[in-house]
């Protein structure tokens, strides 16, 4: 037998950490006995004589599984009934025939041995596709509380074995056993495990250069003219609301300029770059990591809608096939749909909006001054919370809409199902949590009028202005308050949730008697086929699987929904928070020991599912660094000073026209980006008289704002069309240097390594060669 080579791809990520496999591990999932415990178990209530038509559902739905030859096994628990389900030989052979003879199918690792993990995974198919009489099959019936609760059994073996080797907060800095949580909770769950530790690894190198530019802006705090200018200023600013604000010095803002010097400076340009480039460099990476890790499984070529059909064929030899429809009213139907919600999150963002103006307004005329001082920022971080809020009710909304159209369209498969659920949920998210940030970026600051000419809602309340720092830190704030908020508060609920509700259960249920001794051996050896625990311990086994909470066919989706949109937040709006790969990595590296806990301790057993990509996620993930390039080149040329700089520098600065070498050129920079309304002009009549006393008790005769205006008519000036050309100028340039780049990049970097084309190639033909040798024979 020749030795198995292993691939250098996975030798790589076991050197850097990211994974932990033994070298003389299987890859290969190793052939298992029938398994003590059963494929998977129904449990019900107790039924009285006021229950008999559903009693009779249930009687017809266990009779219907009996005629397929599945073994079922009834054992009752005081109010609860248990049925044990454990499927023949014959049917794991019919599988394994039909893969054998497939198109798609025929070179995986399943061609010779059924392990569990396809047992619990054909048995599964099986009961969601057993109708009875009436038409109605599994799901309805758990609607219609038939059954209370379906679930697959975990290994209490190879549960401790994960327990110690990945499932506990002691190995968060320790490569995960991706083969080993293969082998128990299939492909599917083992790649999101592998694409969630390379991402990990992969945020450091950003998460490190994220500190150096806030360090960066960090070292200029005393140094900067920018800074200097405005805390030394003696410029009095207009009113930021009608009425009960006054005007007030611009050194008062002294501390927010220099935050937003910390991401608003020359570093963020290039770190926006880097990112981009990052994120093609990590998806490229990722795909050379999967293709060695499906090859080692042997399911390169693995078709999920294939197997479905061998699954249907299994279930019942004389199915019909689910042809492929297309219907324009539904495609239709559903466009229209998703255009509505969209429009509908995208009007919160408008509620956001007036909640934030009216806000403001009552934080200034509050008692309080503090607040009446710092009416703007207490209204923006109200707004944040808010925001927050909203996201956590549309993300419930969201679920109902998307999974609605789903049943409107009719898809063919599950697989189709996941995909158009899934591409339909991402696109509500996005819209939900990001409408309010692109605002912010894009909107804030630049259409809110002039004194004389301030826009207004509903002709009452003044929309928002930016600091004269620039609007970036705005951004940054509510970037900050909702990625803080969202990884730890969903983090607490996440892990507390399933652990009470285990608690709980455990607390209404009697304990039930310690495992015999007969039992415990036959758990821990090689048992014979056809061996059985006794009922009692049955029973312990089932009963503590029940208590655990519940998952479905989306249980892995929220997961991997959570992190896509982390890295959203990761790369579209680094330019303004060069610490969100920072705060990836911590939680991160908690979220994965997190994940492992409670799906190995604290819910039931996922179904493992059988697959070679993580889906349509890689679409999702690609959309996302294109959306990147274009983001953080509008907030770099649209939302930060750096072109406003760039131009005073080279165009009106103090170093153009002079030699002096002694002078910064940035020197009057903000003077510069100030206009000036005067209390005299006849249009002026926002501002009362009480408005215009200083805080010295002065009566001020103008007052400045941010924006490049005419001081007699308001008009633009030519500086603010320079400007404009140039930003548009700036975005162009940069994203198409940066497109270059992820171009490049991609090419650069093959999506399969050659050791996996290689053995992929030889691996057919040694196959090919022994099937031809067979027939000769």
């Amino acid at each position: 037998m020749p030795v198995h080579r292993r691939q250098p791809s996975i030798e790589f990520l076991e050197f850097m950490g990211v994974v932990k496999e033994n070298g003389n591990e299987q890859t290969s999932i190793p052939p298992v006995h029938t398994p003590l415990s059963y494929d998977y178990v129904l449990v019900a209530k107790t039924m009285d004589k006021q229950e008999r038509e559903v009693f009779k559902m249930q009687t017809e739905y266990i009779e219907e599984l009996k005629k397929k030859n599945l073994k079922v096994t009834k054992i009752i628990d005081d109010d609860l009934v248990f049925y044990g389900i454990q499927a023949p030989k014959e049917i794991f052979e019919k599988y394994r025939y039909l893969l054998k003879v497939s198109d798609a199918c025929n070179w995986s690792s399943d061609q010779n041995i059924v392990p569990l993990s396809t047992r619990i995974r054909i048995v599964h198919f099986i009961l969601n596709h057993t109708p009875i009489r009436s038409g109605e099959v599994l799901r309805d019936l758990m609607k219609m509380k038939v059954f209370e609760a379906k679930f697959c059994l975990h290994e209490k073996k190879k549960q401790r074995e994960l327990k110690e080797s990945w499932a506990r907060w002691t190995a968060c800095l320790q490569g995960q056993p991706i083969n080993a949580v293969r082998n128990y909770f299939g492909e599917k769950v083992a790649l999101y495990y592998l694409w969630l530790g390379w991402y990990t690894y992969l945020l450091i190198p950003p998460a490190i250069i994220g500190v150096i530019v806030f360090l960066y802006g960090l070292a200029f705090f005393n140094s900067s003219p920018l800074i200097k200018e405005v805390c030394e200023a003696n410029i009095v600013m207009c009113p930021l609301c009608d009425k009960k604000c006054k005007v007030w010095q611009l050194s008062d803002t002294c501390t927010y300029a220099k935050v937003s010097l910390l991401f608003d400076n020359n570093g963020t340009v290039l770190f926006a770059m880097f990112m981009a480039v990052w994120a093609t460099l990590f998806l490229e990476f990722w795909k050379r990591h999967r293709a060695s890790y499906v090859c080692e499984w042997k399911v390169s070529d693995w078709s999920e809608d294939e197997e479905e059909l061998i699954l249907e064929i299994v279930n019942n030899v004389n199915c019909e096939p689910k042809t492929y429809k297309h219907s324009y009213l539904r495609s239709t139907l559903v466009l229209i749909c998703v255009t509505a919600m969209i429009l509908v999150i995208i009007g919160l963002t408008h509620v956001l909006v007036v909640f934030r103006v009216i806000a403001a307004v009552l934080l200034a005329e509050g008692s309080w001054e503090f607040l009446s001082t710092h009416s703007n920022s207490g209204a923006m971080m109200l707004g944040a919370i808010f925001h927050y809020f909203i996201i956590t009710v549309m993300t419930r909304v969201n679920r109902v809409v998307a999974m609605k159209l789903c049943e409107i369209e009719k898809t063919r498969s599950f697989a189709a199902t996941e995909k158009s659920f899934t591409v339909k949920m991402f696109t509500f998210q996005f819209f939900t949590y990001f409408s309010s940030l692109f605002y912010v970026a894009f909107f804030l600051g630049r259409i809110n009028g002039h004194p004389g000419g301030y826009v207004r809602i509903a002709g009452k309340w003044r929309l928002e202005e930016c600091h004269p720092s620039g609007c970036l830190t705005d951004l940054f704030i509510q970037m900050a308050i909702i990625m803080v908020l969202k990884q730890t508060i969903s983090n607490v609920f996440e892990f507390t949730g399933p652990w009470l509700h285990r608690w709980f259960k455990k607390r209404k249920t009697q304990k039930l008697q310690r495992k015999c001794a007969h039992c415990y051996l036959k758990d821990d050896i090689e048992t014979k086929e056809g061996a059985e625990l006794c009922d009692n311990c049955k029973l312990r086994d089932w009963g503590s699987n029940y208590r655990l909470n519940d998952v479905d066919s989306f249980s892995l989706f929220n997961e991997f929904l959570e992190m896509v949109i982390q890295f959203s937040f990761t790369t579209i709006f680094v330019a303004a928070f060069p610490l969100a790969p920072l705060l990836a990595l911590i939680n991160n590296i908690i979220e994965i020991r997190l994940d492992a806990i409670k799906m190995v301790t604290l819910e039931r057993r996922l179904v493992p599912k059988k697959t070679n990509d993580i889906g349509v996620w890689i679409d999702v993930l690609e959309a996302i660094g294109v959306l990147a390039v274009i983001a953080n080149g509008l907030v770099i040329g649209v939302s930060s000073d750096f072109v406003p700089r760039l131009v005073y520098r080279y165009y009106y600065g103090p170093c153009v026209n002079s030699t002096a070498t002694d002078i910064d050129c940035m020197v009057g920079y903000i003077n510069n980006s100030l206009s000036i309304a005067r209390m005299d002009d006849r249009n002026l009549k926002e501002f009362t008289s009480f408005q215009m006393k200083t805080p010295g008790g002065l009566n001020a005769t103008y007052c400045s704002y941010k924006d490049y205006r005419s001081n007699e008519d308001y008009s633009l000036t030519p500086q603010f069309w320079l400007i404009l050309a140039v930003r548009f100028a700036f975005v162009i340039l940069f994203e198409h240097v940066v497109v270059i780049c992820k171009f490049i990049a991609a090419w650069f970097v093959p999506s399969a390594p050659m050791h996996v084309k290689n053995d992929r190639l030889f691996d057919k033909l040694n196959r090919l060669k022994e099937e031809l040798r067979s027939c000769e024979v």
